[in-house]
C-alpha cells in the first residue's frame, strides 16, 4: 500500500489480491514537465556518464537498518532555507533512503529508445548523496515504449493503470539494459530492488500472480547489474504479503497468527522466485500488520505481530537477509491522532526487529502544505518547513538504538502492566510503547513512571 498525498490507492478488482497501488506523480504537472524538458531538449543531454554531484564510498552491507522512501513531493526541492533545514536534519543521522526510477517524483527516464532524461534522478541521487546517507533505487517502473505504449517525453502517461503495467517480455531485455545504464550512472549506489510489488504481474484470469514471468524480468536484471559490477547488490521479489482474517479462509495458508493468514497465492509467488531466481543479496517485502479489508487483528498493536512472523518465514525459506521495502500499521482514514500514529509505528518496528528484519523502509507521506499526518518533516515547499516531525524522531531514535544483528533481552514488567505495555530491550536501551487510549502507572525494568496514553518513552539501563 503506497500513499499519495495521504491517500491509500487500492486495485478495485475485488476478486484479486489487493495491489497496493502507487504513489503517482501528478499527470497534468508531469505531463507539462515532460512538454518543457522535450522542447529544451533535456532528454538527449544526460545520456552518459556518471550522475552530477560527488559519489561517496560505497555500503555494500546488506543490511542497512531502518531508513525512509522518497515519494512525489520530497526535502530536494521548496523554499531554500526549508531544503537546507532537512537536510541538516538528514545529515544528522544519515538514515538509508530509497528512490524510484520513474515515479514517486521522478520523470520518465527513458522516454524513446536510447533517449535519455534522468534530470529528476539525478536530483533526488544527489540531495541524497548530500546527507551522506546511503542511496537505494528501486528499479521502477518502466518507460511507456516498454509496455506497448507510446514513444517520447510528451505522450508519457502517468495515470496509474500506465505507470503500473510491467514491461512486455520482448521488452525485458530493454528494461534490463535501463538497469544497467542506471547503475553505471550512479556508481556509488550498491543496493538495487527489482520492480514494485509484482505491478502489472498479476493474472486475472488464473487469479494468481504471474511469477514465472517476474522472475524472468528478474533475472535478466540481476544479471545486467552484475555485469557493470558484480559488487551490486540486487534483491527481490516485493510481494505484498497480503493477508485475511482468521474467519475467513479464502486462500488461507500455514502462514497465521492471532492476526488472521497470509494469501497462499503471495506465498507460491515467492516460492517460485526463490527456487528459480539466479541470485539474490536480499529478499524484498512490503505489508501492513492489517487485513485485506482493513481490519485490525485482535487490536492495531496486536496486528504488527504479522511483521515478526513474515520476516521470520521469508528468512527461513530464502536463507536471504529480509527487506521490507514498505510497512504500514495505520489502516487510511483511521482518523488517529499522531501520538497514537506514533505509538502503533513504534510497535511496528519494534515487530520488525524481532523478526531479524535487516533493513526497512518507512514510506515517507507528503504534503505541499498544511498539516502532513505521519510525514517525517515539515513540508520543504513552505517557508518554515524542514523541521523534524514526531516521526523522524522516532525512526531515527530506533535506528539508532536497534540497528540489525542488536542482540534483543528480556525485561521485567509488571504483571499489571503486561497487557498495556509494548517493550523492546537491549543491553543498552529500552523502549516502551503505552498501547491504551488512557494514563498508566507502569514499572518496567525495574523502574516506576507515569506514561501518559499512547506514550513513547525511552530507558537508558
Amino acid at each position: 500500500m503506497e500513499r499519495h498525498r495521504g491517500t491509500a490507492v487500492r486495485s478495485r478488482n475485488s476478486r484479486a489480491p489487493r495491489h497496493r497501488t502507487s504513489a503517482v506523480l501528478a499527470a497534468v504537472l508531469l505531463a507539462a514537465l515532460a512538454l518543457v524538458l522535450a522542447m529544451c531538449g533535456g532528454t538527449n543531454t544526460n545520456a552518459g556518464g556518471a550522475g552530477p554531484g560527488r559519489t561517496g564510498a560505497s555500503n555494500t552491507d546488506t543490511a542497512l537498518g531502518w531508513g525512509f522512501t522518497h515519494t512525489q513531493y520530497s526535502a530536494d526541492t521548496g523554499d531554500d532555507d526549508a531544503v537546507k533545514r532537512a537536510r541538516d536534519l538528514l545529515s544528522a543521522q544519515g538514515l538509508p533512503q530509497n528512490q524510484a526510477i520513474m515515479g514517486w517524483g521522478a520523470g520518465n527516464p527513458e522516454p524513446s529508445p536510447g533517449t535519455y532524461d534522468f534530470s529528476d534522478l539525478d536530483r533526488r541521487v544527489h540531495y541524497i548523496r548530500s546527507t551522506g546517507a546511503t542511496p537505494v533505487i528501486t528499479l521502477c517502473c518502466a518507460p511507456d515504449w516498454m509496455k506497448g505504449g507510446r514513444t517520447g517525453a510528451s505522450r508519457t502517461d502517468w495515470s496509474v493503470k500506465a505507470l503500473e503495467s510491467a514491461p512486455l517480455p520482448t521488452h525485458y531485455k530493454d528494461f534490463a539494459a535501463l538497469a544497467a545504464k542506471v547503475a553505471q550512472r550512479y556508481p556509488d549506489v550498491r543496493h538495487f530492488i527489482v520492480w514494485n510489488e509484482l505491478k502489472g504481474f498479476y493474472d486475472d484470469t488464473a487469479q494468481r500472480w504471474n511469477y514465472e514471468g517476474y522472475t524472468q524480468l528478474y533475472n535478466q536484471v540481476y544479471d545486467a547489474l552484475k555485469k557493470v559490477d558484480r559488487n551490486n547488490l540486487v534483491g527481490g521479489p516485493y510481494l505484498v504479503m497480503d493477508s485475511y482474517g482468521p474467519q475467513d479462509q479464502s486462500y488461507a495458508s500455514a502462514l497465521k497468527g492471532p492476526w488472521g493468514s497470509v494469501d497462499q497465492r503471495v506465498l507460491d509467488a515467492f516460492t517460485y522466485w526463490n527456487k528459480h531466481r539466479k541470485g539474490a543479496d536480499f529478499a524484498v517485502v512490503d505489508g501492513a500488520g492489517f487485513t485485506r479489508t482493513n481490519q485490525l487483528i485482535p487490536d492495531a498493536f496486536g496486528a504488527t505481530d504479522k511483521l515478526t512472523a513474515v520476516s521470520e518465514w521469508v528468512r527461513e525459506q530464502s536463507g536471504l537477509p529480509v527487506w521490507w521495502a514498505e510497512y504500514y500499521v495505520e489502516p487510511e482514514k483511521s482518523g488517529w491522532n499522531e501520538q497514537r500514529r506514533v505509538a502503533t509505528q513504534a510497535a511496528g518496528l519494534m515487530a520488525l526487529a524481532r523478526g531479524g528484519a535487516a533493513t526497512a523502509f518507512y514510506w515517507s507521506p507528503e504534503e505541499q502544505s498544511g498539516p502532513c499526518p505521519g510525514c517525517l518533516w515539515t513540508p520543504t515547499q513552505q517557508g518554515g518547513g524542514g523541521r523534524e516531525l514526531p516521526m523522524y524522531a522516532l525512526i531515527a531514535k530506533f535506528a539508532k538504538a536497534f540497528p540489525p544483528g542488536t542482540g534483543l533481552t528480556t525485561v521485567s514488567v509488571a504483571a499489571d502492566d503486561v497487557p498495556n505495555v509494548r517493550v523492546l530491550a537491549s543491553a543498552k536501551d529500552v523502549l516502551v510503547v503505552n498501547t491504551i487510549d488512557r494514563a498508566i502507572d507502569a514499572k518496567v525494568d525495574g523502574k516506576s513512571f507515569p506514561m501518559a496514553a499512547y506514550e513513547v518513552r525511552w530507558l537508558t539501563r
